[in-house]
C-alpha cells in the first residue's frame, strides 16, 4: 500500500471517528418531572423521601429499563469514590482518605425500600452508587411511565460538594441528595459511578415539599411558593417549604438555622444571596450583592439571558458548585475570591443549567466555556483604567503550557472519570477548555467568536450539544473550515511553536523567514515594527481553513500556509525604513509554549553607532 493511500485512510478514518465521536445532539430529548416529598431528622443526620416520577420515552428507542444514582453510597468505606481517592497519584484534599475514616454514622446512604411501576411493586437492584430498575412492560418511544420511590437516607458528613456541618458550620449542603434519573440519549445509558466528578441530567418540572425543624432557613432550587407550619413525625414544630422549578436537570437545597437572606433584582431576576449570620462575612456578602448582580447583567448581555425567574447564591458545601438556579460557595473568603468564585459558579447556569453538555464525557464544554466567560466578566468587574488587562486569560494559557510541557497532559477527549490525575483533569477541563474557546479569536476573529458563542447559546439551549454541534455553529459564522482544529485540541496534546527564525533586509526587501517548531498548525499573525513608529500587520491564513478571518484596516494578507511546510518565507518593501521588530501573534491569542522564539528585535542605537565607527 503506498504511503499517499495510507495517510488518505487513516484521515478518512480520524475524520469519521471525530464526527461519530463528537456529534451530541440527537433531535429530541427525554423528560423526567419528580413530585417530592421530604422529612428531614436532623437529630440523626437522616431523611425520609417519597416521590412520584413521570418519565417520558421522547426516544427513538424502546427502554426495557432504568438506571438511577444513588449519589450519597459513594460516602462509605470501599466505594469506588473512596478507593480512586486513596488511590490515585494526587487526591483531592478535601477528600483524600476522609472516606475511609468516617464512623459509620457519619456515613451516607441511600436505602430503597420500594419501587412501583405504573402502580405496580417491581424488584429492583442496588448497585454502589447505581439503582437499577427492570420495566414490567417495554416503554415504548413516545410513551410514559410513572415511577413512585420511598427511601431513607443518611446524609453524609460533608467531605465533597453534600453533607451535613461543612468546615463553616453550614448544617445541611443537600446536593446529588435524592435517586435521580440517569440520562439516556442517542449514546445510551450514562450511568456512570459517582466518583465525585461531574454529571449529565435530565431536564424535567421539579415539586419539591421539604419538611425541616422550625427556626431553619432554607435555600432551594426553584422558586418557594408555600411555607406553612407543620408538627414533625417526632412531635416537634416544623415547617413545610414548597419549591417548584420549571424545565431544570437538577435541584439541589441548603439548610441552616442562622441562614439570612438578602435579594436583589436584576433584569426582571431575582437574586438571593443567603449565608449564615456572621459579623466576620456579613460585609462581604453585602458588596457581593452589588457585583453578583453587576455579573448577572454582564453575562446577560455577553452570552445569552438567563432563563430562569431566580438564581439563589447559597454559603455551603466545600468551595463551590453548581446547580440549576442555585449555587452554594464557601463564604469565609475575602471579597475578591468571594466574587471569583460567585461569577465562576454563576456562569455555570449558561453552560451547565441551560446548554448542558454531557460534562462527564465532554467537560471541557462546561468548565472551560465557563471559566471563559468568567474570566471575562472579572475583568469588567475589576477593570481598572490606569491599568487595562491585555489578557484576562493568562492564567489558563499559563496552566495549560506548564502542563503541556510536564509531559503529563492527557487529551481532551478523555472522559471526565477516567483522566490518570486530578491535575491532567482540571488543567484539561477548566485551563485548555478555556483556551480552545479563547484562541479560537486567533482563527475566525475575536469579534465572529464572541458572536459564535451568543449564538451557539441561543440555538443550543436544552437540547445537550456536543463538540460537533459547536464547532459548526463556529464554522456558520465564520465561513471557515475548523475540523482540523478541534482535532488538534480535543484529540491530540500536539502543541504550537513557531517562531521567527530570521529577518534579512535585502535592498528594499525584508525577507522573513518562520517555521512551525510543534505539531500543531494555526494561522500566523505577524506584526513588524518599523523605525519611525509604524507598523506593517500581516495575516498569514492555513490552506486547510478555505478562507481567512476579516482583516483590520491597512492588515495585509499572505498566501496560505500549507500546513505540510515547516517553514515559510515572507516579504515585504521596506519603504527605506529599517525594522526594529518583528514578532508572531502580537496580540498573544495563541498558546506558543515557547513565546521567546516569537520575536527578533535589532538595537538601533548600536547599529548606528556601529556604522558610524566603521
Amino acid at each position: 500500500m503506498s504511503h499517499f493511500r495510507l495517510y488518505f485512510l487513516t484521515a478518512s478514518l480520524f475524520m469519521g471517528l471525530f464526527t461519530v465521536c463528537s456529534a451530541q445532539y440527537p433531535g429530541w430529548q427525554q423528560t423526567a418531572d419528580y413530585n417530592m416529598n421530604i422529612v428531614l431528622d436532623t437529630a440523626n443526620h437522616q431523611y425520609e423521601g417519597a416521590m412520584v416520577v413521570t418519565y417520558i420515552n421522547r426516544s427513538p428507542e424502546t427502554l426495557n429499563k432504568v438506571f438511577w444514582h444513588l449519589f450519597f453510597n459513594a460516602f462509605q468505606p470501599g466505594s469506588m469514590m473512596d478507593v480512586r481517592s486513596r488511590t490515585i497519584s494526587d487526591p483531592d484534599r478535601r477528600v483524600g482518605s476522609r472516606i475511609v475514616e468516617l464512623p459509620e454514622d457519619e456515613w451516607g446512604w441511600q436505602r430503597i425500600e420500594s419501587v412501583k411501576v405504573d402502580g405496580t411493586e417491581v424488584d429492583f437492584l442496588e448497585d454502589g452508587t447505581i439503582l437499577e430498575v427492570i420495566l414490567p412492560k417495554p416503554l415504548r418511544p413516545g410513551k410514559s411511565v410513572s415511577f413512585e420511590l420511598a427511601w431513607k437516607a443518611q446524609v453524609p458528613r460533608q467531605i465533597r460538594r453534600s453533607g451535613w456541618m461543612n468546615q463553616e458550620g453550614v448544617e445541611y449542603s443537600m446536593t446529588q441528595w435524592y435517586p435521580k434519573l440517569c440520562e439516556f440519549d442517542h449514546h445510551g445509558w450514562h450511568s456512570n459511578p459517582y466518583i465525585g466528578r461531574e454529571f449529565h441530567g435530565v431536564w424535567g418540572n421539579y415539586d419539591v415539599i421539604l419538611q425541616v425543624p422550625a427556626g431553619y432557613g432554607v435555600a432551594a432550587t426553584g422558586v418557594n411558593t408555600s411555607q406553612r407550619s407543620i408538627t414533625l413525625p417526632d412531635g416537634t414544630p416544623g415547617v413545610a417549604h414548597r419549591y417548584k422549578a420549571a424545565n431544570v436537570i437538577d435541584f439541589a437545597w441548603a439548610a441552616d438555622p442562622d441562614f439570612i437572606e438578602e435579594a436583589v433584582e436584576v433584569d426582571g431576576i431575582t437574586m438571593r444571596l443567603v449565608h449564615q449570620a456572621n459579623p466576620e462575612i456579613d460585609s462581604n456578602w453585602t458588596a457581593l450583592a452589588d457585583y453578583a448582580a453587576r455579573a448577572m447583567a454582564y453575562i446577560n448581555q455577553d452570552i445569552g439571558k438567563y432563563p430562569y425567574p431566580e438564581y439563589s447564591i447559597v454559603q455551603g458545601g466545600d468551595g463551590g458548585m453548581e446547580y440549576p438556579m442555585l449555587t452554594l460557595i464557601t463564604g469565609g473568603r475575602s471579597l475578591r475570591s468571594l466574587v471569583g468564585v460567585t461569577v465562576h459558579e454563576m456562569a455555570h447556569s449558561w453552560f451547565q443549567a441551560v446548554v448542558a453538555s454531557n460534562e462527564s464525557l465532554h467537560e471541557w464544554m462546561d468548565e472551560g466555556f465557563t471559566s471563559w466567560a468568567e474570566s471575562r466578566c472579572m475583568a469588567h468587574l475589576f477593570a481598572d483604567p490606569m491599568k487595562p488587562e491585555s489578557n484576562p486569560h493568562q492564567w489558563a494559557y499559563a496552566g495549560y503550557i506548564n502542563q503541556h510541557l510536564s509531559g503529563n497532559e492527557e487529551p481532551l477527549i478523555t472522559h471526565a472519570d477516567h483522566y490518570k490525575t486530578n491535575r491532567a483533569y482540571g488543567v484539561a477541563a477548566y485551563s485548555k477548555g478555556e483556551v480552545l474557546v479563547e484562541q479560537l479569536g486567533a482563527v475566525v476573529g475575536t469579534d465572529v467568536r464572541d458572536n459564535g458563542m451568543r449564538t451557539y447559546f441561543k440555538e443550543w439551549s436544552f437540547k445537550h450539544p456536543g463538540p460537533h454541534d459547536f464547532k459548526r455553529v463556529m464554522e456558520r459564522e465564520s465561513g471557515l473550515e475548523l475540523d482540523w482544529y478541534f482535532q488538534y485540541m480535543m484529540h491530540t496534546t500536539d502543541a504550537i511553536d513557531y517562531a521567527v527564525e530570521s529577518v534579512v533586509a535585502d535592498g528594499d526587501a525584508l525577507n522573513i523567514s518562520l517555521s512551525r517548531r510543534a505539531n500543531m498548525p494555526m494561522p500566523q499573525d505577524v506584526k513588524v515594527t518599523w523605525e519611525d513608529g509604524t507598523a506593517t500587520l500581516v495575516h498569514i491564513p492555513l490552506v486547510m481553513m478555505r478562507g481567512h478571518r476579516s482583516l483590520g484596516e491597512g492588515e495585509i494578507l499572505g498566501q496560505d500556509w500549507p500546513w505540510v511546510d515547516p517553514t515559510y518565507q515572507l516579504t515585504l518593501p521596506t519603504h527605506n525604513l529599517r525594522a526594529v521588530k518583528v514578532e508572531l501573534d502580537p496580540e498573544q491569542l495563541q498558546a506558543d509554549i515557547h513565546r521567546d522564539n516569537n520575536v527578533i528585535e535589532f538595537d538601533l542605537t548600536k547599529a548606528q553607532e556601529a556604522h558610524q565607527s566603521h
